[in-house]
């Protein structure tokens, strides 16, 4: 901030809470130094309403950090859409290369504007572009174009990930999409409809299981039921003139830390005006940066998700098409916080446990799941913090190729410190070492969740919800729509409190005119009071005990929501009156099962046994790798760049595409679940005759292998296995192990035994 002196300086440490309340001497110095930062405070607040004015102002408002250009716009496809897409220019210095896969990242429209997704440098866009790939963005104007609904939008970011696709036909895979928050489910239901428009998907703080928590915590999912559903949200859309203002959203959010909103967050401005003016004004720009849905949009996004819950249980089609996630073909990285009260990790990662029964089943529909867990960034932490991004964000866009040459399955991603790394560290593309470790379904139970009585409850209130709509439709809606026209529709939304708070510090208000003044004054004169002054410990003590008070009402009030919530819905009158079978053992949206995806199962297992001596020392290689891998039960960034190492150094090894190799490692993977005797017995089949070709192969395998750290165990002692099968003698004319005798065993109904003979437990 200019003007400002001495911004830099340390305070050493305060005297103890408990000491004896000073005397009057350095009351004067502080009574100063405290007026002069409520001066600049009134001026922080002046410049917030100035710049949110400005930022309002603009044709395509955003908070990006980095130039763009538009590449479409969404207002020109079959069905407009208030969307856009633009390629992110890399800044001076940064070189991408065109043949690693774009990425494109996808802001959530829930109440604010875009651009979060490139905030900063240290940010989704600015790791991935310090990877090396191309960027695109996928933001949004203001208002929505009258009539467009969610399967518009969906429709029309197919037609952006088509173009991308189109512009990055030679790179080595598809686009990376990357959705956060409320762009989390948006993303997910438009792969599960086209999944060949999609690479690797990573969802950030993003819900996909609306109904999931833990008792005691996340109240936030029993707000709709206490509200008595949905009919208030078509109560404001109504008195919007159709059109439903992103404030009450942001509103909602604020209102789950009301010490925070109420205190801490100006507090700490005011504390620290001298320091904290500018990155509390960057943020304010997105902060207040609030955005309309249509009437249609948020109704669906409540009643079918938030309330609804109807995303995992085959509920909703898009483009008559029946959403149904199990049809994702590319790798899902789900990253969420235990700190996020807002999409806390059972509600970004339950899905998992209304689609499958075990991780074999996950197999079997030819998926790779990835998730980590942070401990305590919050929600919005997620996408603004510098240090999650140039962590698990970094991370991620490093080792994407990684990600999608998974073998199907579950695993949970793991970050090491680069400088805890004792072998290879020169493998290491970051500060941080990767690997994805094999999971269970048993690891998501163990995060906690709902038992069947809790998903009883939010089913009552999803009914509930529905009575309750139909009742406002059919008495209430009638009379609100005929009293609300457009004026009085745009004057309540300048009304909104949220928006207030903004106008009211601005040039409009007559008697705040001499801030500005005041302010420059100020900083001429500005004397900061000692770090030591005693009055400055009273200050903070008072602030903290404030706080606390503020935040010992949430925990009643959400204590008394959460009883309320679980008493009303959990009656059995109740229940059965709304029609939920309080006897019912199944969870109330487990997704239907297909017979034809059985059927196709048992056909890819006959291929695969037949194939299991096609190939050459490629197939060898690869099935030996994951065969070694599997009593690892992890997999190494330090192994992948081994594996790139070696592809770059050998003119055979470039010409496998990345999509070829990735195809390759899921066939030899699912030929070893199916059947590890035949398919290791297959691999001198698959060997040259040139033992020196063999040697060769083995060497280079064994770098692999042990570019993560030596074998051992298990590992070493499958290795072993491995090495003699390469030193068998080649015969030429030596029989194929095909199937066993007898017919294929059709799969079991969970399609477990279909795909693998390991239990659950089991890398």
């Amino acid at each position: 901030m200019q003007g400002v002196t001495d911004v830099t300086q340390t305070r050493p440490a305060r005297p103890r809470e408990g000491t004896a309340i000073p005397g009057l001497s350095s009351w004067h110095a502080y009574q100063q130094d405290a007026l002069q930062r409520a001066v600049l405070f009134l001026d922080v607040m002046r410049r917030r309403s100035d710049a949110y004015r400005r930022h309002a102002a603009l044709p395509v408002p955003h908070v990006l950090d980095y130039a763009a250009e538009l590449v479409l716009d969404g207002r020109s496809l079959p069905r407009p859409v208030n969307y856009l897409l633009a390629r992110i220019r890399p800044p001076e210095g940064t070189t991408l290369d065109p043949s690693r896969r774009p990425f494109v990242v996808v802001d959530p429209r829930a109440g604010h504007g875009p651009g979060i997704g490139g905030f900063k440098a240290d940010s989704e866009i600015g790791v991935a572009m310090k990877a090396g790939h191309p960027c695109y963005f996928i933001g949004f104007l203001p208002d929505p174009v009258p009539g467009q609904t969610i399967e518009d939008v969906a429709l029309a970011e197919a037609a952006f990930l088509e173009e991308v696709g189109r512009r990055h036909a030679e790179a080595d895979g598809r686009p990376c999409v990357i959705g956060n928050c409320q762009a989390g489910w948006a993303v997910m239901m438009l792969a599960a409809v086209r999944p060949e428009l999609f690479g690797p998907i990573i969802v950030a703080g993003a819900p996909l299981s609306y109904w999931a928590g833990v008792k005691g915590r996340y109240p936030m999912r029993y707000l709709g039921g206490l509200l008595g559903g949905s009919w208030l949200t078509a109560l404001a859309s109504d008195l919007g003139a159709g059109v439903f203002d992103g404030a009450w959203l942001v509103q909602n959010f604020e209102n789950q830390n009301p010490a925070n909103t109420l205190w801490t967050k100006p507090y700490n401005l005011y504390a620290k005006v001298d320091t904290e003016a500018e990155r509390y004004l960057g943020f304010e720009r997105w902060w207040g940066g609030h955005v309309s849905l249509n009437a249609e949009e948020i109704q669906f996004i409540v009643d079918a998700l938030f309330i609804g819950n109807r995303l995992t249980a085959g509920g909703i089609t898009l483009d008559d098409t029946v959403v149904d996630l199990r049809n994702i073909r590319s790798p899902i990285v789900v990253f969420c916080s235990r700190g996020d009260n807002i999409t806390p990790p059972q509600q970004a990662l339950d899905w998992l446990l209304d689609l499958y029964n075990s991780v074999d089943e996950i197999r079997a529909f030819g998926q790779t799941i990835v998730y980590t867990i942070h401990d305590t960034i919050g929600h919005l932490g997620i996408f603004v913090s510098a240090g999650i991004a140039r962590k698990e964000h970094d991370e991620f866009a490093s080792n994407i190729d990684l990600i999608d040459l998974l073998p199907p399955g579950l695993y949970e991603a793991v970050f090491e410190p680069r400088a805890a790394v004792a072998d290879h560290p020169e493998l290491v593309t970051g500060d941080w070492a990767m690997r994805c470790e094999a999971r269970t379904l048993d690891d998501i139970r163990a995060l906690g969740g709902n038992d069947l009585a809790d998903e009883r409850r939010f089913a009552a209130a999803a009914r509930m919800s529905d009575i309750n709509l139909a009742f406002y439709r059919a008495f209430v809606q009638p009379f609100v729509r005929a009293s609300i026209g457009p004026a009085v529709a745009e004057t309540m939304r300048r009304l909104h409190p949220l928006r207030l708070g903004y106008e009211s510090f601005g040039a409009s208000n007559p008697w705040l005119g001499w801030v500005a003044e005041a302010a420059a004054a100020t900083r001429k004169g500005r004397r900061r009071v000692a770090a030591d002054n005693p009055w400055l410990s009273l200050q903070d003590q008072a602030s903290r005990q404030i706080a606390a008070t503020l935040d010992s009402v949430r925990v009643m009030a959400e204590t008394a929501a959460e009883d309320t919530f679980r008493a009303l819905y959990g009656s059995p009158a109740l229940q059965a009156a709304l029609g939920i079978d309080a006897n019912s053992d199944r969870r109330p949206r487990k997704p239907a099962r297909s017979l034809l995806h059985t059927r196709l199962i048992e056909h890819r297992i006959a291929a695969l046994r037949a194939g299991m001596g096609d190939g050459g020392l490629p197939e060898a290689l690869v099935r030996a790798l994951v065969y070694v891998g599997m009593a690892r039960g992890r997999v190494d960034e330090r192994g992948f760049a081994a594996i790139r190492r070696l592809r770059e150094g050998r003119e055979d090894a470039r010409a496998l595409s990345l999509a070829a190799f990735k195809a390759m490692v899921r066939d030899q993977s699912y030929m070893l679940w199916i059947d590890e005797e035949a398919a290791l017995a297959a691999i001198p089949q698959l060997l040259p005759a040139d033992t020196a070709a063999r040697n060769s192969a083995l060497d280079r395998l064994a770098s692999v292998l042990g570019a993560s750290g030596a074998l051992t165990g298990e590992a070493a002692a499958r290795f072993d296995r491995i090495a003699a099968l390469f030193t068998t003698p080649h015969v030429s004319d030596m029989p194929v192990p095909g199937p066993h005798d007898g017919p294929i065993a059709p799969p079991a109904p969970d399609l477990a035994e279909a795909v693998a003979t390991r239990p659950d437990g089991e890398a």
